[in-house]
């Protein structure tokens, strides 16, 4: 549950991102804590975050109580179990501007998290806004809808296992004669390569017709 409601704010976008993975409302402050939000529905290890978690208190140099609420609490899984990570999302250009105010919170935030045997990160766009965020993008609304039909993943699974390696584009070139029976196909496939039932680079390159695509045992 969050920690502190998220008010409106003119300067940055404000909202509500749909989660399945979220323990709350995925409540959002910018735009870029909703982009980060959707790497994390879209990460397959990670098994679910909780927006705003946690107010954690701390003193100031003049000793005066103050209070800093993290952004986002990662739960993720890992080659040995599971990982909690506490973030923060910030812009690198807030970060330098604001640097001087910023710091003591985020040791409060390190120290917390430490405590706890949690990480502590710091996530701007740099590490947010990259290839694998907008392959993402793309990809969600086919995961979200679905596969239109049982009867075509099976037929775009068994092709791709007597290939073992294509393309989009080749592939459905492979099943279908028209146009029309293609775009039909290519939603499931999409679907397909989202929920990593077919493989395929998602950090390397942004998803086209012609990205190399493998069959998955």
């Amino acid at each position: 549950m969050s920690a502190r409601s998220i008010p409106k704010n003119y300067r940055n976008v404000t909202g509500i991102y749909a989660s399945a993975k979220s323990e709350d409302a995925a409540m959002f402050e910018s735009t870029l804590e909703r982009d980060f939000i959707t790497t994390l529905e879209f990460d397959s290890k990670v098994t679910s975050f909780d927006v705003q978690p946690v107010q954690i208190e701390w003193f100031d140099k003049n000793g005066k109580r103050r209070s800093y609420t993290p952004d986002i609490l990662v739960k993720r899984k890992t080659r040995s179990g599971e990982e909690t990570v506490l973030v923060e999302v910030k812009y690198r250009s807030d970060l330098e501007k604001d640097w001087a105010d910023l710091k003591p919170k985020l040791m409060a935030g390190l120290r917390y998290a430490k405590q706890r045997g949690w990480k502590f990160k710091i996530m701007t766009e740099v590490e947010i806004r990259t290839i694998l965020l907008k392959n993402a993008k793309f990809l969600m609304p086919f995961i979200r809808r679905g596969a239109d039909r049982e009867g075509d993943m099976t037929l775009i699974d068994n092709k791709l296992k007597e290939l073992r390696q294509s393309t989009p584009k080749a592939l459905l070139e492979q099943l279908a004669y028209s146009d029309w029976d293609k775009a039909a196909l290519l939603p499931t496939l999409w679907y397909l390569i989202g929920t990593k039932q077919i493989r395929c680079d998602l950090y390397g390159a942004q998803l086209n017709m012609n990205t190399p695509i493998y069959w998955k045992p």
